[in-house]
């Protein structure tokens, strides 16, 4: 027997040693809350705006809080592992508990900070930014004077701070725990089974039709079985939102995640715009699927499903080699940070029951490490899922050279990164297919992830806008959500979608992220950006991983629309920019239908 190269257990031990009872750790949270305490000293103490020294002070703050934010995230990243793995570590819920308390703490000194920064006159504001100590945290600051705007006093602020603990950040927890602890029990080729969330839904791509068609029932049960405990969760997480914005006179729900993801409204509004043009290919594309199914319109529990016979099993092994050998094909950088991520068991990837169903990269800043969690199936899917994961996990280490509150990136960059990974290795593989049926088996694969970019993840977005509306009335009962889910479905996927499930407002855990709401456009820029890059890197070679590189490094410190006019001198509040990137795919849908027929006349 072969000896295993690369382990699909991740290594934890040289971050912290024991896990949930280390010591190190808890010295560690012992050391956070004196630098927290230091900067709420720091900041009761800051004194007469008008001094000369200002910018100095400023400047000690500023680095003094993005030090702290970097301990923060170390010991965050910890414990989300720690409980990824086990939902039910006991002690990693009560660390939990207590690194909210500081991370609530944190946002708290952040919000005061602003408020003084907002209280600056703006000529002085504006030499103050141009100062040697502030110059290279312009944006960040200008952002958070802007933030400032909508805030209470101090004191509202530190109470909303503190009740979010016991608020919505602990729903959003409840929410993660209630996911980890469900057993779905099925019976597969004779054999009863008990599966995870994550190990179920991994079933989905499974290319025995009755077992995709089992899971998909079995797990729909579960969500009417549970349907209003969910739906009480996502209404305590939205109204308790909703009730923090109305007190602050804030109406626009959207205002927030635009803001976090530095995007401009007619950025957001240019991409959906793009989008809704092109339905129709994608619809084409869903139907001349369905007939290899025999059905008139796709079901849902079909769209995973691999197209023909080619039942193609994609050892984990055999997966890291073909990503280490086309990050390799890209760059140097990417191949080397991939190989260091494998070697020193940064991956997590086995497949048993237990582990949490959500796929994830953690970031340790402090360490200059990541790891990687998800639970690889040997399919395609798990290929790309790692691939995806691994583009996460080069953004963080191309952040390392990036100083202070500037390696913070937005979600929407983040998914960028990921997104282009994976479209390195997809691309290879369709490149590298050896007859019309493998081809045609992997241009589904990347149709099916422009059909969850231009279609799910518009329903998502949609569902999310009239769920907040609707919320500002009251409370939305289950039944409700359904009607929202499917109406926002009609629209997405332009009715060509069957037996979808109502129920994805459960199972989506985009919903119940307690940062701020709408966690769904992102991917889809993140998709339509990643193609544009993608497709420059084809024109220009290996020598475009430093150009990209230097996006990546830029992410944390200008808007998007500064971002892609620097790098790729592009407007994108422009509609023709994002059409770009659906032509691109509105192509792969032609080749699909294109070698669908050749098969048929074969």
């Amino acid at each position: 027997m072969n000896k295993t190269r690369y382990s699909k257990i991740w290594s934890l031990d040289n971050l912290y040693q024991d896990g949930s009872e280390s010591s190190q750790l808890y010295n560690h949270i012992t050391q956070i809350e004196i630098k927290m305490t230091e900067l709420e000293e720091q900041l009761d103490s800051f004194g007469n705006l008008l001094e000369v020294n200002l910018s100095i002070k400023i400047g000690s703050i500023v680095k003094h809080m993005a030090d702290l934010r970097l301990h923060l995230s170390q010991v965050n990243s910890y414990t989300t592992c720690l409980l990824a793995q086990n939902p039910k570590d006991q002690n990693a819920i009560t660390v939990r508990g207590v690194t909210s308390s500081k991370n609530a703490r944190f946002e708290s000194a952040i919000k005061t900070f602003q408020s003084v920064l907002f209280s600056i006159d703006q000529d002085l504001w504006e030499d103050i930014v141009e100062a040697k100590a502030l110059k290279n945290y312009k944006f960040i600051l200008n952002e958070w004077r802007k933030k400032a705007k909508m805030f209470l006093s101090e004191d509202e602020e530190r109470l909303i701070s503190a009740l979010m603990v016991d608020g919505y950040y602990a729903w959003g927890q409840f929410y993660q725990t209630v996911i980890g602890s469900i057993k779905i029990e099925i019976k597969i080729e004779e054999e009863h089974k008990e599966l995870s969330v994550g190990q179920a839904i991994n079933l989905r791509s499974h290319p025995n039709k009755d077992i995709r068609k089992t899971v998909h029932h079995a797990l729909e049960d579960i969500w009417k079985e549970k349907e209003d405990l969910f739906a009480h969760i996502l209404n305590h997480i939205a109204g308790f939102r909703l009730q923090v914005y109305k007190k602050r006179g804030q109406d626009n729900v959207l205002a927030e995640p635009l803001m976090e993801n530095h995007l401009k409204a007619e950025t957001l509004n240019a991409m959906w715009t793009a989008v809704c043009k092109y339905k129709k290919p994608f619809t084409n594309y869903l139907n001349e699927k369905a007939k290899k199914f025999d059905e008139k319109k796709m079901k849902s529990y079909n769209f995973w499903a691999p197209i023909g016979n080619m039942n193609q099993v994609i050892e984990y092994e055999k997966a890291v080699d073909f990503i280490l050998e086309h990050f390799n094909h890209f760059g140097n950088e990417m191949a080397n940070f991939a190989q260091q991520a494998f070697d020193n068991g940064w991956i997590e990837a086995e497949d048993r029951p237990n582990k949490s169903a959500v796929a994830f990269c953690a970031g340790f800043p402090l360490s200059g490490e990541s790891r990687i969690f998800m639970t690889y199936g040997d399919r395609i899917t798990s290929l790309l899922t790692l691939a995806h994961e691994l583009g996460h996990a080069f953004h963080n280490y191309a952040m390392k050279l990036v100083e202070g509150l500037n390696k913070q990136y937005p979600l929407s960059v983040a998914e960028t990164a990921s997104t282009f990974s994976e479209l390195i290795i997809l691309d290879a593989a369709i490149e590298e297919a050896e007859s019309t049926e493998e081809k045609l088996f992997l241009l589904d694969e990347k149709l099916k992830r422009s059909v969850m970019n231009f279609m799910n993840i518009h329903s998502r977005f949609l569902f999310e806008d009239k769920f907040y509306e609707e919320r500002k009335m009251g409370i939305v009962s289950s039944s409700r959500l359904k009607e929202l889910m499917q109406e926002a479905l009609d629209v997405a996927y332009g009715e060509s979608l069957d037996h979808a499930s109502l129920y994805s407002w459960v199972w989506t855990p985009h919903y119940y992220l307690t940062k701020s709401p709408f966690y769904n456009f992102q991917y889809t820029f993140g998709y339509l950006l990643s193609l544009i890059l993608y497709a420059k890197s084809k024109e220009n070679g290996r020598e475009f991983e430093k150009n990209y590189i230097e996006l990546l490094r830029d992410s944390g410190s200008m808007s998007m629309e500064d971002l892609v006019m620097k790098h790729l001198k592009e407007d994108i509040t422009s509609v023709d920019f994002w059409e770009k990137g659906i032509k691109v795919c509105v192509q792969d849908v032609e080749n699909f239908i294109n070698l669908s027929n050749i098969l048929k006349e074969k």
